[in-house]
C-alpha cells in the first residue's frame, strides 16, 4: 500500500480533483435516505470529497487513519474530522444515519472488520455506501488495458462486489440500491501508468518483479499517443441498509 503520510501533498491533483470529488459526492448523495442527518466518511483523506457532500439538515464527519491526510481534511472540515482505523471507530453503538468508504475496500484485506464496525455505529434503517470492484472499474478496453490486463486479479480483489455482499450481510447488512460516477482525470495515459507501475501505485493488484515491470513499462513506451488520456473509467457505489432487530430477510 502507498504512504499515505507522504501522499497527502499531492494526492487530490494526481486523483482527478474537484470534477472526480464532485463526481463521488453526488453518487453518495443519490445513495442517502431522505431523513439521513448524520454521515461518516471512512478513509476521507484530504476531505475534497467529503466536504461535498452536503445539502440541508446533513451533519458530515471525516475519519482517515493517515495523519498528514486529516491535517489536510481538517481545513476543509473544521471541528468534524477524526483520526481513527476504520476497524475501531470512535462513535457509539447505532449513533450514525449513514457511513460512506469511497476507494477504501480495494486497499484493504480486511474487509469484514470494516463492514463489521461500520454496521456496529449505524442505526437501524441506516445506510452504508462503499465503492465496489474498482481495480476492473480502470479496465475501460483501451490499449493501455490490454497490457495490464493479463496482470489484473479481480476475482482476489477485496472489494469484488459478491464478496462484499455476502460479508455485509453478515451483519445484518442488505443491498439497497447502486449508482454509478465517472473518474474525472483518471482516464489513463501510457506515460502515467507506466510511472505509477515503476512507483507501486497499482499494489493492490500488481505484483510484478522488476524484470515484468521492466518489460511492462517498455511495452507503454511503444504505444501510440504516450501522454493522450484514455476514457476515464466509470465508478460503482453499492449502498446497504442496516436491518432493525428481529428482523428477517427478505
Amino acid at each position: 500500500m502507498l504512504d499515505y503520510e507522504t501522499e497527502a501533498a499531492h494526492y487530490d491533483e494526481t486523483r482527478g480533483g474537484v470534477p472526480r470529488a464532485e463526481a463521488a459526492a453526488d453518487a453518495v448523495l443519490r445513495l442517502l435516505p431522505p431523513d439521513a442527518r448524520t454521515l461518516l466518511d471512512l478513509a476521507c483523506g484530504t476531505g475534497l470529497v467529503t466536504e461535498r457532500i452536503a445539502r440541508p439538515g446533513l451533519r458530515v464527519l471525516g475519519a482517515d487513519a493517515a495523519h498528514a491526510m486529516l491535517r489536510t481534511a481538517a481545513g476543509r472540515l473544521p471541528g468534524r474530522t477524526v483520526r481513527a482505523d476504520a476497524r475501531r471507530l470512535p462513535f457509539p453503538d447505532a449513533s450514525l444515519d449513514a457511513v460512506c468508504a469511497v476507494w477504501l475496500l480495494h486497499l484493504v484485506p480486511f474487509t469484514g472488520q470494516i463492514l463489521a464496525e461500520a454496521a456496529r455505529v449505524l442505526r437501524p434503517g441506516g445506510v452504508l455506501a462503499v465503492t465496489v470492484d474498482k481495480d476492473a472499474c480502470h479496465d475501460v478496453g483501451s490499449d493501455v488495458d490490454a497490457l495490464l490486463r493479463p496482470h489484473r486479479t479481480p476475482a482476489a480483489a477485496h472489494d469484488r462486489a459478491d464478496r462484499v455482499t455476502a460479508l455485509a450481510a453478515a451483519h445484518g447488512l442488505t443491498p439497497a440500491a447502486t449508482t454509478t460516477f465517472t473518474g474525472h482525470g483518471q482516464g489513463a495515459t501510457p506515460e502515467d501508468t507506466a510511472r505509477r507501475l515503476r512507483a507501486g501505485y497499482y499494489a493492490s493488484w500488481f505484483h510484478g518483479d522488476p524484470a515484468t515491470t521492466a518489460t511492462l513499462t517498455a511495452a507503454l513506451a511503444s504505444l501510440p499517443g504516450p501522454d493522450r488520456p484514455r476514457p476515464a473509467p466509470e465508478y460503482r457505489l453499492v449502498s446497504y441498509a442496516k436491518s432493525a432487530p428481529g428482523a428477517q430477510p427478505v
